[in-house]
């Protein structure tokens, strides 16, 4: 594994006179940030700027183009992304409020090809290249409208880039927003990249991002029994990683299978902890809108495998829940689910549903199973209340399902997680970029 960390040391021993330093592009976040207004454009349709700034910048790899385009020239480029895929332009948000936070951007596929960079063909995750896939729904091949290039799912039949695919490919760049959460199938994919690049010796590129779960590990740890694409590794629930990290990980803890050790080369985050607070600028995926909906999707994602609709086919997901199988009378909070972007047809579609609204909740560094185990207690369903494979799957386990059904508490659940977790932090330990 190659890790590049200075610019100025790298270029001068590898690329001397060779290449034009590109200005590197800052993203700011954290307590300590200011926000300077800019003067308004007397082109009025512009929207108005603000620049964000800070001592210390957090910079994420994409934006580091003097570390790997230098890597990519002359070769056949493939790009395993979707709509985060982007490098930030320095200073710029589309609105007055930084609350909407939307950074100007340009993907990362047009960057390249407007460097002169041959992509031949992207690889697109769960919810596609663009991110408007539901969850779950099958992610067609095409081409990019605006490129030409073509796009090959890695959310359908074939999880795994094919041998077939990667003929004409020198190298593989890996650039996607996650979130944290082992779940979250990101990683998923990420392993089957890893996986195919090194069963065709290709190398792969990881261009790393913050992870906005970063600051903390918790959970159930997976069972190697239940491995599915939803947890693919014996991690918790939250591992408090980056996806440069994860590689890493899944590297050396030989996660690949039959000895395979991926060739991976990470471009670090400058100026990133892991209790940094990082906000990303553009959704994740459909169901994730902003920073609430991250912090809590931890939590609440467990109700996907139960009764309850966690809020898709509402702009709340996983900020709210409800059901009309919870009582009014305990559960004052109504909404009545829609489809809508990202959720065709969500749970309990039409229906009133009875729950809490989560919004108000102070950010998170923790799991927390009191709304599952309350939802349970007082549902009038409780014969349906789980998708016993599902709720497996996304749990990693089969006993927290006999536990809450058992009448556990949170507290008690909970210490039955701690020797897992105490055993995986040793090991994770030994792959953190980061401190």
């Amino acid at each position: 594994m190659v890790l590049i960390q200075n610019a100025s040391t790298f270029l001068a021993e590898k690329f001397k006179n060779t290449f034009l330093f590109f200005s590197i592009l800052f993203i700011s976040c954290g307590n300590n940030s200011k926000v300077v207004s800019q003067q308004k454009n007397s082109d009025t349709s512009k929207p108005n700027q603000q620049l964000v700034q800070t001592k210390d910048s957090l910079t994420i790899g994409a934006n580091q183009t003097e570390l790997y385009l230098p890597l990519l020239q002359h070769k056949k480029v493939a790009i395993v992304g979707n709509q985060t895929s982007v490098i930030f332009k320095k200073g710029a948000v589309t609105s007055d409020s930084l609350t909407e936070h939307t950074l100007l951007h340009t993907h990362l596929v047009d960057s390249l090809v407007s460097n002169g960079i041959n992509v031949v063909k992207v690889f697109a995750p769960e919810h596609g290249f663009r991110g408007t896939a539901d969850a779950g729904e099958l992610v067609k091949n095409g081409k990019d409208i605006k490129t030409g290039i073509p796009i090959i799912s890695l959310y359908g039949k074939n999880k795994k880039p094919s041998s077939e695919a990667l003929q004409d490919v020198d190298i593989m760049v890996f650039d996607i927003q996650d979130v944290g959460v082992r779940f979250y199938t990101y990683i998923s994919t990420l392993h089957y990249v890893m996986q195919s690049c090194a069963e065709n010796n290709i190398p792969l590129l990881i261009l790393d991002r913050p992870n906005p779960n970063g600051h903390y590990i918790d959970g159930p740890t997976l069972e190697i029994a239940h491995q599915s694409f939803v947890g693919m590794h014996p991690i918790p629930l939250v591992h408090g990683m980056t996806i440069g990290e994860y590689a890493k990980m899944v590297n050396g803890e030989g996660w690949l299978g039959n000895d395979l050790k991926c060739e991976i080369t990470v471009i670090p985050i400058k100026n990133y902890t892991h209790n940094t607070f990082y906000s990303p600028p553009i959704r994740p995926s459909p169901n994730l809108p902003n920073d609430t909906s991250i912090n809590l999707y931890p939590s609440l994602g467990f109700f996907e495998g139960t009764s309850i609709n966690a809020g898709r086919g509402t702009e709340m997901q996983f900020q709210i829940f409800g059901s009309p199988d919870l009582p009014k009378e305990t559960y004052d909070f109504t909404y009545i689910p829609q489809p809508n972007f990202g959720a065709k047809h969500p749970k309990h579609q039409g229906k009133s549903c009875n729950g809490k609204d989560l919004r108000a909740t102070q950010r998170m560094n923790h799991v927390d199973l009191s709304w599952l185990i309350e939802a349970y207690v007082n549902s009038t369903k409780k014969s349906n209340f789980f998708n016993s494979d599902s709720f497996t799957i996304h749990a990693g386990t089969k006993k927290l399902q006999l536990q809450i059904e058992q009448g556990y508490s949170f507290k008690e659940i909970r210490k039955t997680w701690l020797q897992d977790l105490e055993n995986f932090k040793k090991i994770r330990a030994n792959y953190l970029l980061y401190p």
